[in-house]
C-alpha cells in the first residue's frame, strides 16, 4: 500500500529520530561511524603558507599565484571553508548516509553501496560566495570572512552521481517531482553550526537537477585521485558544478527529498544577494531566493593588490570561470585603467587553446587566462571576462555592494609600479 505524503514525512521523522537517539555520546551526535566534535581540539593539520582568515572555525586560503602554478588545484592549497570543528570517521564500515523524506522506502547507504556504482571524475571549480569580500569591504563594511581573491579552487571529484543514488531508493532520472510531492533534494551534514544554535550545516538543489545525469552532481569521496581528506568532506561530500560552494556540503550524514527549499541558516538567512540599499535594519530574507550559480569572474592571479616588478615587459595571468556550466569566451585585460583592452589567451591544458563549449573543455571548471604587456612607470591593470551568454563583469563593485559582501565580481583591479626599468 502507498504511503501518503504526510505518513511518509512521519515515518521519515521517526526513522532518524530512532537513528540519532542510538547514537549520541558524551557531547558528540554519532552516526555510524562519524562523530561530530563539540570542540577543535582535533583538527587536521594544514599547510603553513595558507592564510588564515578564521581559526575557529577554521577558514584559510591559499597565496593567490599558488592557483595558477596547476590548473588542477592541490588538495593542501585548495581553500578551505568551515562552520564548526572537523568531524571524525571513527569506522568507515559502519558508516551509513540516510535517503529518506517524501518517499516511500527510506534507506541507509554504505560507501560500499556507493561505490557499487559507476564511479565518475568531473573537473569543477569550487568558490566561496564570499570570494574578493576584503575588496567589497573597502568600500563600506560587510560582514562575513575576509576573504581575498583566493576562495576558490579546481578539483577533479569521483563519486557516484546523485542521479544514480536516487535511484536506488525508486527516483527515476529527470524527475522533478516525485509520487508525495518531492520537489527539492537538501544535504544534512553532521557538523555543528553556531549560525545552526549547534544544528548542522544543510542545502538544498532541485530535484530536477539532482536527477540529470548532465548536471554532474556527485556524491564524492574522492579528490584529485585521492580519499577525500577530513577538511575536504570525509568520507563523503556532495558536488554540485556551477553552483556556489555552499551548496557543495560536506561530511553528509543525510540527503532528504522534500517538498520545498530547505529551510536552514544558510539557505534562508545568508547566501542571497541584495541591492546596495538594504541595510541590517531594513533586511528582509524572504524577499531574495538563495543564490544557486555564481557570475562571471575573472582574477588577476600573477600580481598583488599593489606590487613592483623590475621590467616593463610583463606576463598578466589568472583564473577566469562562469557559473552554470557556462564557458569563457573572453577576457580583457587593460593597462591603463580600461581606457583600452587587449584580449588574453585562454588555456585548461597547458599549450592548447582553450575553446569554449568544445568536446574537450571542461565545462565547470576553471579557465587560465595569460596575456603579455609593456606597462609605463606606474600602472593600474585591470581584468574583466565575457562567458559564452554575453555576461561580462560589472566595471564598480558599487553597483554590486551587499552587506553580506557576496559575489563581487566588479572588474579586478592590481596597482603596479616598475622600481628597476630594463631599458
Amino acid at each position: 500500500m502507498s504511503l501518503t505524503r504526510k505518513q511518509s514525512a512521519l515515518a521519515t521523522t521517526i526513522y532518524k529520530k530512532r537513528r540519532t537517539d542510538r547514537h549520541r555520546e558524551k557531547g558528540c551526535l554519532i552516526m555510524p561511524g562519524l562523530k561530530a566534535p563539540s570542540d577543535y581540539s582535533q583538527e587536521p593539520s594544514r599547510h603553513p603558507s595558507l592564510r588564515i582568515n578564521a581559526k575557529e572555525p577554521f577558514n584559510a586560503e591559499p597565496p593567490r599565484k599558488t592557483l595558477i602554478s596547476s590548473y588542477v588545484t592541490p588538495v593542501d592549497f585548495f581553500y578551505k571553508r568551515n562552520h564548526g570543528p572537523i568531524p571524525i570517521v571513527d569506522d568507515i564500515e559502519r558508516y551509513r548516509v540516510t535517503i529518506c523524506g517524501l518517499l516511500e522506502n527510506p534507506k541507509d547507504i554504505s560507501m560500499a553501496d556507493i561505490r557499487k556504482l559507476p564511479k565518475y571524475d568531473v573537473a569543477a571549480t569550487l568558490q566561496c560566495a564570499g570570494n574578493r569580500r576584503t575588496a567589497m569591504s573597502k568600500r563600506k563594511t560587510v560582514k562575513g570572512v575576509g576573504w581575498d581573491v583566493s576562495a576558490i579552487g579546481n578539483a577533479i571529484w569521483g563519486g557516484a552521481k546523485l542521479s544514480d543514488v536516487l535511484e536506488l531508493v525508486g527516483i527515476p532520472k529527470l524527475t522533478s517531482s516525485t509520487p508525495l510531492g518531492g520537489k527539492h533534494v537538501e544535504f544534512v551534514s553532521i557538523d555543528k553550526c553556531k549560525e545552526e544554535n549547534g544544528g548542522p550545516y544543510k542545502a538544498s538543489i532541485p530535484l530536477n537537477q539532482a536527477t540529470n545525469p548532465e548536471s554532474d552532481v556527485l556524491l564524492a569521496y574522492e579528490m584529485n585521485g585521492e580519499t577525500l581528506n577530513r577538511d575536504h568532506g570525509y568520507p563523503l561530500r556532495a558536488i554540485v558544478p556551477g553552483i556556489i560552494g555552499a551548496r557543495s556540503v560536506k561530511w553528509l550524514d543525510s540527503v532528504n527529498i522534500s517538498s520545498e527549499v530547505c529551510q536552514g541558516f544558510f539557505m534562508q538567512k545568508d547566501y542571497k544577494m541584495f541591492p546596495p540599499t538594504v541595510n541590517w535594519d531594513n533586511i528582509d530574507w524572504s524577499t531574495r531566493r538563495p543564490q544557486m550559480d555564481f557570475p562571471v569572474q575573472c582574477v588577476i592571479c600573477s600580481l598583488e593588490d599593489v606590487d613592483v616588478v623590475k621590467h616593463r615587459k610583463i606576463t598578466i595571468s589568472g583564473y577566469a570561470v562562469s557559473g552554470g556550466g557556462r564557458g569563457i569566451e573572453r577576457v580583457d585585460v587593460s593597462i591603463d585603467g580600461g581606457k583600452t583592452w587587449l584580449e588574453t589567451t585562454r588555456y585548461q591544458k597547458t599549450g592548447v587553446p582553450y575553446i569554449a563549449d568544445d568536446s574537450s573543455s571542461d565545462k565547470w571548471a576553471w579557465v587560465f587566462f595569460e596575456a603579455v604587456a609593456e606597462i609605463p612607470q606606474s600602472a593600474e591593470i585591470v581584468a574583466k571576462a565575457v562567458d559564452i551568454a554575453a555576461n561580462v563583469q560589472p566595471e564598480n563593485v558599487d553597483d554590486i555592494w551587499n552587506l553580506r559582501g557576496i559575489l563581487n565580481t566588479s572588474w579586478h583591479r592590481v596597482h603596479v609600479r616598475v622600481g628597476h626599468s630594463n631599458m
